[in-house]
């Protein structure tokens, strides 16, 4: 018999608006029902997209956000700069650099009104995860950060950034196979692809000679992930273990493979797993750095 994802959701993420220093940032929050967060998970979309990205648009059981709450934990997921509530106020929206000192004001500011339990987890794709690296890099968001985990984002792009924004092959790179995605996806995620701002869209390109003086700068644990059939980004054995070696002061690197998983696996068959996993790396983040040490044996079993 095939397991079925239920269509009913148990939790409603409920949309709120962050102040990034004047710039307003919307985003989708998913709180735990009976306690506190244990940890606030912020979840950075990818070009193109927006925070419903991790939503679930086709089945809801693949929600980030209704999963993360169901564990315990907080997730929000933000309009990046230049979409949602901030693209009038930036119709050419704004690099990497500059996003970065946008979200990190809005979480200061969210962090200053909410609980976030021990601290942020920055999780990104593709772009997103560009800027989960860099703000991690950059410093403080108002709360401890945690560890960051990218999916989608290598350092050297597998093919150019062209053809134009549309096309059959764009497409097809950005999802990779129709198999990986339920059969709703594409028409339940009409509303959260959008044009991506003009000031972001040479970034990628520019990525893999910032990449290294980033990874340098991150202090906290890192996953990436890559998809079994990613398109934008080398990930042969070579290219994965430069970008882990690339993370000098981070105190934990993981790089992994999602199996049966297109470029956007949070939309596909794949999410649940991925956003399993991602979670439990967060619970990872979560231990204390220095347990104690192992109890010596005595040679016999204590009561």
């Amino acid at each position: 018999m095939t397991a079925t994802l239920p269509t009913r959701r148990t939790r409603t993420a409920r949309r709120t608006v962050l102040d990034g220093a004047g710039v307003p940032l919307s985003a989708l929050l998913a709180l735990p029902e009976d306690a506190p967060p244990r940890a606030t998970v912020v979840a950075l979309h990818g070009a193109g997209m927006s925070g419903g990205y991790f939503d679930g648009s086709a089945h809801p059981d693949a929600s980030l956000l209704e999963l993360g709450a169901r564990l315990g934990f907080a997730v929000l997921a933000v309009d990046r700069p230049g979409y949602g509530d901030s693209a009038p106020l930036l119709p050419r929206g704004s690099d990497r650099q500059e996003q970065s000192a946008t979200l990190r004001a809005a979480l200061a500011a969210f962090t200053a009104t909410h609980e976030t339990g021990a601290g942020l987890f920055l999780l990104g794709h593709s772009y997103g995860g560009m800027l989960a690296l860099t703000a991690t890099a950059d410093g403080p968001a108002g709360a401890p950060l945690l560890g960051v985990d990218v999916s989608g984002c290598g350092r050297h792009l597998a093919v150019d950034p062209g053809p134009p924004e549309g096309s059959l092959r764009r497409t097809a790179r950005h999802w990779g196979p129709l198999r990986c995605y339920p059969p709703d996806t594409f028409r339940s995620s009409q509303a959260l692809v959008g044009p991506v701002p003009e000031r972001e869209q040479g970034d990628a390109g520019a990525w893999a000679d910032l990449f290294p003086g980033v990874a340098a700068r991150v202090r906290v644990p890192v996953r990436l992930t890559f998809a079994a059939h990613e398109g934008w980004w080398r990930q042969d054995d070579a290219d994965l273990a430069e970008l882990a070696a690339a993370f000098t002061a981070a105190p934990r690197v993981l790089v992994e493979r999602q199996p049966r998983a297109g470029h956007n696996m949070s939309l596909g068959w794949a999410a649940r797993a991925y956003h399993l996993r991602a979670l439990a790396f967060a619970e990872d983040c979560l231990l204390p750095a220095d347990l104690p040490p192992p109890t010596q044996r005595t040679g016999r079993d204590t009561p």
